[in-house]
């Protein structure tokens, strides 16, 4: 018999003083069978970085052919690609292709440091292509955060993300591999 995903409720409030963006969301997240909530809440915490009205979680492990959440112009073609993990340089070419911006967000940093090192010098080309590196830590104090049903409070300001629950509170700053230009 095949496994369901798990579904997690998450209400949250955002505060981007950079982008000056606001809103308040309620997000619905399906957790694969195969994945663990550190994933999961980098899923979360990636939309958190980019929310607007428009940006949607896709069906993610589910789908090789989509990202993990995307955002589309009007016209229909993709606007915003993020990816998760560390994909092949095929796959981002295919992205960077599509969509006019395509962002990834690495974590595991033992495999993402080898990663990096056979990687990041090809993909310099992908001129609109950012890179995000999440370290072991702060995919734990992300997991820390995951519950069934979640309400979050997120602020971010000058490349610096604040996430409270209510009862925790943790700051992240992600390392920059690459900004798309």
């Amino acid at each position: 018999m095949a496994l369901k995903a798990t579904i997690f409720k998450a209400n949250v409030d955002i505060s981007d003083l950079d982008r000056h963006y606001y809103g308040s969301h309620t997000l619905t997240l399906a957790r694969h069978p195969s994945e663990n909530d550190e994933r999961m809440m980098l899923r979360l915490f990636a939309w958190c970085l980019y929310a607007s009205e428009r940006l949607e979680f896709t069906r993610g492990l589910s789908s090789g052919e989509e990202p993990e959440i995307w955002q589309h112009h009007d016209h229909g073609s993709p606007e915003l690609w993020i990816e998760l993990g560390l994909p092949d340089e095929k796959r981002l070419k295919k992205a960077v292709s599509q969509a006019s911006n395509v962002v990834l967000f690495t974590y595991q940093s033992r495999a993402a440091a080898v990663w990096k090192q056979q990687n990041l010098g090809k993909l310099a080309q992908l001129k609109n292509l950012t890179i995000w590196h999440a370290t072991d830590e702060q995919l734990s104090q992300l997991a820390a955060l995951a519950q069934r049903n979640m309400s979050l409070q997120v602020t971010l300001q000058e490349g610096v993300i604040w996430l409270s629950d209510g009862s925790n509170n943790i700051e992240i700053e992600l390392e920059l591999w690459q900004k798309a230009v």
